[in-house]
């Protein structure tokens, strides 16, 4: 076995690899761009090497660079986590020539499957269905619109080298086939240094499901279940859950075996995933196969107990599998939710800056993992588990320079139901601050019907959110619940504030039963009658709750139980009452005296500025180029400009027909959010 082990990646997957080497006690080296100095990453290793400056094609990818820090610290093994050099035949050949063990499959396997064009030529010679497209060399914007329209729209542009969503585009005309060839070419040649393109037919209403294979050097092979991955923007995973809530058992054999058969023709050695789609008869495509550790293996882990991680370690330094395909079995479900950088109320755009506040929910070990090691040295035995995979940490900075992930949430439960349940608390006990992020509407997906039913496609969020993510409504039940939760609290905080000023008559000031709330459009009038266990709270309609809590003034969570169930809120304090954030929803939360409601009702409400004649930047990122001039009449939809941010390009487009009448920023500018790019007469 290895004494050491150098990551050759950063954030969370570096973190991930760095917990399992240390349980096998493997030394670890962590390896940081000049933006990752003080990472998580690289206070949790061992070892730490400086690698260069932020841009990844000028630090974390390139190969010579990863090779020096190999030699400066001796490690024996390169764990690639996933993304920047994991499916790099060329990396994994240096490692090879300088006698240092590629943990990963060989690099004949990397070149046959990692490359998507080729890997789907082989599974056709295979005998593998899959989806209609065109594999060979495309050239220029032209010709990929000729063979959008030979293969029939909607068509899906993609980067030979890509992977987490860059580099694809999916168009459903000539000028959108056009503008992604040439936005996915350039996001290719940035994030992989190959800017090859290949073109398929985009499958309508499909279901993402992918097979996780584990193969070693001694010609053995199993499959370890499926993951559903069809939540997604941007062709980007976004939620995942093992086993799928769609397959049957015979069709996870038969997908189980095909995946196996196939990583088995190339000599595939290590962990690795077959990906397909599967439409609304169970009919099943292979897509790609990805030569690397998924961005979501935990889900896997936590239902079958295998350390992934452990194993591509074990099977590199030529272990067998120690275990077979009748040990595997799934056990309970586990789901995933990818926190990111990210305001979901801006199209999903990125992010950046500082984490002011960063409180992930306690760890939990259940399940079958919780047999093979704990995630951390407090957590407990329990009927769920909470795993949070994560590189970040409060008071860091997310930089504009990598992939905008922030953690990885996972829970774990015997059933869909209960593990859906326990991810719905885990994300409102979950705490950030500082920078956009996809809470919100990560919480409105666990809520969702379509996904509480397990009928949901990969065109989930286009077409539940046509118009975007606007934010949660609540019903009135949990609308009530919130009003109680905030009237007994309001109590609490009028009791403390008299305390504090000195008006007290005896032990406790008098602070009055009766109290409006106002939230989300509607008003409740409550009377409280409290006592040393909690509070009774009445309606005017004359329903009842039982509300009981620790919450204290200036406490940010409350786990507030109503009526027997829990109920965990995010608390802020404003004037005259709460900002509450929970279930996906972002709420002001008002609880005034019946007079003081009567007033406030009279009151005007404050209208926002007028932004219409301005476009604004969605996004902090750097503008690549401008569409139009000024004086320029513009059509509704036209491209005004392009910004690239965390690696991704973003085309703005004219809301409405105008005139461009000033234009305040130009190619190679930098931008925060809300800078005015140009204005319109």
């Amino acid at each position: 076995m290895f004494n050491k082990i150098l990551i050759a990646n950063r954030g969370e997957i570096a973190c991930r690899v760095i917990k399992t080497a240390r349980k096998m006690g493997i030394g670890t080296v962590a390896l940081y761009s000049d933006a990752d100095k003080l990472a998580l990453h690289v206070e949790m290793a061992d070892e730490a090497v400086h690698i260069g400056p932020p841009p990844a094609n000028q630090s974390y990818i390139v190969i010579d660079k990863v090779m020096d820090a190999i030699r400066q610290t001796g490690a024996q093994a390169v764990h690639p986590g996933y993304g920047f050099l994991s499916e790099n035949a060329k990396f994994a050949e240096a490692l090879e020539a300088e006698g240092v063990t590629f943990v990963g499959p060989p690099k004949g396997a990397i070149e046959a499957m990692g490359d998507k064009i080729t890997s789907k030529k082989i599974a056709q010679e295979a005998g593998v269905s899959t989806v209609p497209g065109y594999m060979g060399l495309i050239e220029d914007a032209e010709e990929a619109v000729k063979i959008s329209n030979d293969i029939g729209y909607p068509v899906m542009i993609k980067a030979s080298a890509g992977g987490g969503g860059k580099g694809m585009r999916i168009a459903w005309t000539d000028e959108e086939a056009r503008e992604g060839f040439q936005s996915s070419k350039n996001e290719a040649a940035n994030s992989f240094g190959d800017d090859r393109i290949f073109i398929e037919k985009f499958v309508t209403q499909p279901r993402h499901i992918e097979i996780q294979v584990l193969c070693d050097t001694h010609g053995n092979g199993i499959y370890l279940g499926e993951r559903e991955c069809s939540i997604q923007r941007r062709n980007q995973k976004v939620v995942e859950e093992a086993p799928s809530p769609f397959l049957d058992e015979a069709t996870r054999k038969a997908m189980g075996e095909q995946a196996v058969a196939l990583a088995q023709a190339v000599g595939y050695a290590s962990a690795g995933t077959v990906e397909f789609i599967v439409d609304g008869e169970k009919n099943f495509y292979f897509l790609e196969m990805n030569t690397r550790l998924q961005v979501e293996h935990p889900v896997t882990e936590l239902i079958t107990g295998v350390d992934l991680v452990e194993q591509m370690i074990r099977v590199a330094a030529g272990e067998k599998l120690s275990i077979t395909q009748d040990d595997v079995k799934l056990t309970g479900w586990a789901i995933e939710n990818r926190l990111y950088a990210e305001d979901p109320y801006r199209g999903f755009l990125p992010s950046i800056g500082r984490l002011t506040r960063y409180r992930p929910p306690q760890e939990v070990a259940a399940g079958p993992l919780a047999d093979n090691g704990k995630w951390q040295d407090d957590s407990v035995q329990g009927e769920t588990a909470v795993r949070n995979d994560t590189g970040v940490y409060e008071g860091g900075e997310i930089s504009m320079y990598y992939d905008p992930m922030i953690a990885k949430l996972c829970t774990w439960a015997p059933t869909r139901a209960e593990a859906i349940e326990a991810m719905r608390i885990a994300l409102d006990s979950f705490e950030i601050e500082g920078i956009g992020h996809n809470l919100p509407f990560l919480s409105a997906v666990m809520d969702h019907p379509k996904f509480v039913s397990g009928d949901m496609t990969t065109a989930f969020i286009a077409e539940e959110y046509p118009e975007g993510f606007e934010g949660v409504e609540l019903g009135e039940p949990t609308l009530r619940r919130i009003a109680a939760a905030a009237a007994a609290m309001h109590r609490v905080a009028e009791i403390r504030r008299t305390r504090i000023s000195g008006r007290m008559d005896n032990h406790e000031r008098r602070v009055g039963s009766e109290w409006n709330v106002s939230l989300q459009g509607q008003s409740f009038d409550v009377t409280i009658s409290a006592d040393r266990e909690g509070s009774t709270l009445r309606f005017a309609d004359g329903a009842e709750m039982r509300v009981s809590s620790r919450w204290t003034p200036g406490d940010q969570l409350a786990h507030v139980d109503i009526d027997g169930e829990t109920l965990v809120l995010k608390v802020g304090k404003i004037s005259g009452g709460f900002r509450i954030r929970s279930r996906g929803a972002d709420l002001k939360v008002h609880v005034r005296t019946p007079r003081q409601a009567e007033l406030a009702g009279r009151m005007p409400e404050k209208q926002a500025a007028d932004t219409s004649k301005m476009l604004l930047c969605p996004m902090p990122g750097l503008v690549v180029k401008v569409d139009v001039e000024e004086g320029q009449e513009v059509q509704e939809g036209q491209a005004l400009c392009t910004v690239e941010a965390m690696k991704m390009e973003n085309i703005l487009r004219a809301e409405r027909k105008g005139v461009v009448s000033k234009i305040n920023a130009g190619p190679g500018d930098s931008l925060a959010v809300d800078d005015v790019i140009m204005e319109f007469e």
